[in-house]
């Protein structure tokens, strides 16, 4: 009997989606901040990344940590889950903001849901996840496709 592979989008290909969600989202993101729009005291992974090594980072660490957590999930969407519909990529954003603000800012001192630093995290924490689901569906409907 002849068994056929999965029909997934290549390693490449989903590495590539998710770096070019995490480049676009990260430029939105610093964006805000250099304007002063931003309600975050620091970009949030640069936060993560000071937290976990215990020291002051450059910018550069921050978007580093970015990148890697962006393309992650990214590759785990475009390679993994059965259905890719708009639904399902704003889901994936939805538990992963909700990841950010009952384990994510308690983490890195800025209380639950951010509350420490203000209410207004909690919508702006949502913007970034909002815009992660939205490029991960369209960029992989685009360049997905096997």
């Amino acid at each position: 009997m002849i068994q056929t592979a999965p029909n997934r989008p290549s390693w490449p290909r989903a590495i590539g989606i998710g770096i070019a969600v995490s480049v676009l989202t990260a430029i939105v993101m610093v964006t805000l901040l250099k304007a002063g729009i931003s309600p975050f005291p620091k970009p949030p992974s640069l936060a993560f990344a000071e937290t976990l090594l215990g020291r002051t980072l450059p910018m550069p660490v921050g978007l580093l940590f970015h990148t890697a957590y962006v393309t992650f999930w990214s590759v785990v969407f475009v390679r993994y889950f059965p259905r890719k519909t708009l639904p399902t990529a704003l889901g994936l954003a939805a538990v992963l903001w909700g990841v950010i603000l009952v384990v994510f800012f308690p983490v890195v001192g800025w209380g639950p849901a951010g509350l420490a630093i203000g209410p207004q995290l909690i919508p702006a924490s949502a913007l970034p996840h909002l815009l992660f689901g939205l490029l991960l569906w369209g960029l992989d409907r685009y360049f997905g496709r096997p």
